[in-house]
């Protein structure tokens, strides 16, 4: 039980932080059948927005996201896709530096309400590496949030990948 205070006291640490977080990008993870949902709210969240560039890592085709955009008002050279990413560890592996080398200090991390835990744990290992913060925006769905197990090991294999510069993505892919 002593380690519930430092635990609390880390939480509380990082919610009055986030009062004070200036996201200068916004990050959308995709690569799941919500792509396109994550998209459309993206595009809608970018209009109040309007300044800063947007990240897509494992979206929808290229053709559809552009689409959604361009639909919504939004101007497709905002537009970052990236489809490198494997799994949601490597959504955050394959732009983090890309980000950094831009200046990139802080952004919105958008992604659905059921995965935004793992995304949370695996934002903080990775993006927190580089000295990038994120203030989390949930897309709202009617799916119960992941199991804790998803974000307990995908937040070892964002450590491993702070270490070693190793993902685990490879394993990953053959226990699937």
């Amino acid at each position: 039980m002593s380690f519930i205070l430092p635990l609390l006291v880390w939480w509380g640490y990082k919610e009055i932080q986030n009062q004070f977080v200036h996201p200068q990008a916004v990050l959308v993870l995709g690569g799941s059948t919500r792509s396109l949902e994550r998209e459309k709210f993206t595009a809608d969240f970018a209009k109040k927005h309007p300044n800063i560039p947007i990240w897509i890592t494992g979206g929808s085709p290229p053709s559809y996201t552009k689409k959604v955009f361009t639909k919504a008002g939004i101007d497709p050279r905002r537009l970052y896709l990236d489809y490198e990413a494997v799994d949601t560890v490597t959504n955050f592996t394959t732009l983090v530096d890309d980000l950094r080398s831009r200046g990139i200090k802080s952004v919105y991390l958008i992604t659905s309400d059921f995965h935004m835990r793992r995304a949370c744990v695996i934002g903080e290992i990775v993006l927190g590496s580089r000295g990038i913060e994120f203030k989390a925006v949930s897309v709202p769905s009617k799916i119960s949030p992941e199991p804790i197990e998803k974000s307990i090991r995908d937040g070892a294999r964002a450590i491993l990948w702070v270490a070693t510069g190793y993902t685990g993505a490879e394993q990953a892919k053959n226990k699937r």
